[in-house]
């Protein structure tokens, strides 16, 4: 079920509004069991997934509370991690792995064929960033099983983000208000992000794809990708919008997406201002953890690198997409060392970043290296 389909629209969405503010005493029970719903209707088998990890990480988090012993608390979070992440690279990467030792002589491994869970590497991030800041200390654990399903399924954000972290909602899942006034403010940003979405980003991905398939010229594959680049842009930042609408809708604020990345004047920028909350969950869960800046230019370098390998492996299983975001890391890794003190003219930034972005889409358009070289 997807945002912009008339079942959804027409008939989930109402029914859901109307329950849960007839009966507001019941909100969050009837909001977790209408996520669920949203879920199983796309992935009815891979609804016991989301499950057996909400269910496994609200148990390890409570673990991890109650444990004096900071070797065990660390063993908890180990297994919360593995655990995790191996459910991810097992329905995400088997492939990717099997097809990498297969380019080895003498080998031919099947394919795992596994279908991907809808949503998996967003309610990983989810539940991971919960399991670890338990772990820090940073939040309590959640004590009522239900609202920490609901935490993770809710079901505005579970399909394309953004990636919410529990501290950030922590006390919304105990109070907000609801009301009319929410459901005013909420459609009016659902509705701007729908728009963004269907006329703007869908309409601009069928003139990427003309131009691609029909135009030869260097100006038209140009056009193209320029075009893909905001397909991209309107696409996802709409489904975000819509995200952060429909949470109003029912009295939650999720913070920003998107702010305006091509106004940037480096990569640096349009990194911070382009998919926020997964760049704040590397930055926090994997960046600093690596050490961060702290540990000198070399070992800052590696930590991008690896930041930004797992950040390109994050958005597919390809080869393409970690060429993708080791692309970026190489030109933030520049800017942070080579090019800092550099002074240019604004505009100059600008076109700086804008050819940077448009050749980085290429890599992320196609889905081999080989494709990307036909063009």
């Amino acid at each position: 079920m997807i945002f912009n389909s008339l079942i959804f629209l027409v008939y989930f969405l109402p029914l859901v509004l109307f329950s849960y503010h007839v009966f507001p005493g019941k909100k969050n029970i009837i909001l977790m069991m209408a996520s669920l719903v949203f879920y199983a209707f796309g992935e009815p088998i891979y609804i016991v997934l989301l499950i057996f990890s909400s269910t496994a990480d609200y148990h390890l988090s409570k673990m991890i509370h109650n444990e004096t012993n900071s070797s065990a608390r660390k063993r908890y979070l180990i297994i919360s991690v593995v655990m995790n992440i191996g459910l991810l690279c097992f329905f995400k990467y088997g492939d990717l792995l099997i097809d990498t030792v297969n380019a080895m002589p003498g080998l031919d491994i099947k394919n795992l064929n596994v279908p991907l869970p809808i949503g998996i590497s967003f309610y990983t991030f989810q539940t991971l960033s919960y399991t670890v800041d338990v772990y820090r200390k940073n939040v309590k654990p959640q004590e009522k099983y239900s609202d920490f399903l609901l935490y993770i399924s809710m079901f505005f954000q579970l399909i394309a983000g953004p990636i919410v972290r529990y501290a950030d909602i922590e006390k919304q899942l105990g109070k907000r208000k609801i009301g009319f006034g929410n459901i005013d403010e909420g459609a009016r940003r659902f509705i701007a992000g729908l728009g963004k979405k269907v006329l703007l980003g869908d309409q601009l991905f069928l003139l990427h794809n003309q131009l691609m398939h029909t135009n030869g010229s260097v100006v038209g594959y140009w056009v193209s990708m320029a075009a893909y680049g905001l397909h991209i842009y309107y696409d996802f930042s709409g489904y975000s919008d819509m995200a952060i609408g429909l949470a109003r809708m029912f009295g939650f604020r999720l913070l920003e997406n998107f702010n305006y990345p091509y106004v940037s004047k480096s990569i640096s920028e349009f990194w911070r201002r382009w998919h926020i909350s997964l760049g704040n969950w590397f930055k926090n869960y994997v960046y600093f953890s690596l050490g961060g800046s702290r540990n000198g230019k070399s070992a800052t370098v590696r930590n991008l690198l690896v930041v930004w390998l797992l950040t390109g492996l994050w958005h597919g299983a390809s080869w393409n997409y970690m060429l993708w975001g080791l692309y970026f890391g190489i030109f933030i890794i520049l800017e942070k060392t080579v090019a800092i003190n550099i002074n240019i003219p604004k505009i100059m930034k600008h076109v700086y970043v804008l050819t940077v972005v448009i050749f980085g889409w290429v890599l992320f358009a196609f889905e081999s290296v080989h494709e990307q070289l036909v063009v």
